[in-house]
């Protein structure tokens, strides 16, 4: 039953205060969708008595009139009806303290691709002069590198102001990741479920971390599956008839635990005879991509079953 629509800041109190004067010793519940704005809000609802969830906007069931016709009225009517008729899943939320060390995941990872994208526009100036790099060059830019692109020779002034100005940005940027490596490894490298998941092969601190941060409770996924596709590694499913077609990995995931597990995976399969013994027999079938997400899915049962269990990996196992 709908009492009334209207309009207000995204304020806890006044929201509070409002229900309060309108509608006493009433139980109050609300529902907002995830966006950019976090969880502020739910923490002050909540603390406040009001029964606040956070759902999902793909997770709300929507009529084809709501899907033409959308605007801020419409959705909230859509969110009140089926919070009434009590229709939607509520997500994870974390606490204040679990969203800061999630922060400090993303922040790495940001942290590392700017990292990736300054090194690819100094390769990339250096093809756009044809100069070649005289010695081969891994992922991770040596001293040596550095050095060699601070010393190399130009003709033109202008283009030895841009590749040190890229230098500069390079180090600097450079200088911010290994300050946050360090404040992951202080803070982070000695929790017992970090600790417990490096000893599977293939998992390094920045997975296991970037594990943690994201999960942060490993029960809130009741079984393999729905932390499979949490993560984006399942199919998607087109179901017709008696027909079913499978779409490749469905579009719904967490891109950087996904990548995570998938850049993993392939050192887990040099290192641990029994995923290397199963990557070989899918190779064989199936591109090595396919293999290779086969094999991430192996992984990332490995380290469910080792944060639920409490216990280190033992290589080899089959789990």
């Amino acid at each position: 039953m709908q009492l009334k629509t209207f309009t207000m800041e995204p304020n806890a109190k006044q929201l509070q205060k409002f229900l309060k004067k309108n509608y006493q010793g009433g139980h109050y519940f609300s529902v907002y969708e995830a966006g950019f704005s976090g969880y502020w809000l739910h923490h002050q609802l909540t603390e406040l008595g009001i029964k606040n969830i956070v759902v999902s906007p793909g997770d709300v069931p929507i009529s084809n009139k709501e899907k033409s016709y959308k605007d801020d009225a419409i959705d909230s009517r859509k969110l009140a009806r089926e919070l009434e008729n009590n229709s939607l899943k509520a997500i994870f939320v974390p606490t204040p303290k679990q969203s800061a060390t999630r922060q400090i995941s993303r922040l790495y990872a940001l942290q590392s691709n700017e990292n990736k994208k300054i090194r690819l526009r100094i390769k990339s100036f250096l093809n756009y002069l044809g100069v070649e790099i005289p010695f081969e060059v891994g992922s991770r830019w040596s001293n040596r590198l550095i050095n060699w692109l601070e010393k190399l020779e130009l003709k033109n002034e202008g283009d030895r102001y841009y590749l040190d100005q890229l230098i500069k940005n390079m180090k600097a940027k450079r200088k911010e990741l290994l300050a946050t490596l360090k404040l992951i490894r202080k803070n982070y490298a000695d929790h017992q479920v970090i600790k417990r998941l490096r000893t599977i092969p293939g998992i390094g601190l920045i997975t296991a971390f970037t594990y943690y941060a994201e999960i942060m409770d490993i029960r809130r996924f009741d079984n393999e599956n729905k932390l499979a596709s949490y993560v984006g590694l399942i199919p998607s499913l087109k179901s017709s008839g008696n027909r079913t077609r499978v779409r490749g990995l469905n579009h719904r995931q967490n891109k950087l635990l996904k990548f995570r597990i998938i850049e993993s995976a392939w050192v887990a399969i040099k290192n641990d005879p029994a995923l290397t013994s199963s990557y070989v027999s899918y190779i064989k079938r199936m591109p090595k991509q396919k293999a290779i997400i086969k094999i991430a899915r192996k992984l990332l049962n490995r380290m469910r079953s080792v944060w639920i269990n409490q216990k280190e990996y033992q290589i080899g196992r089959m789990i």
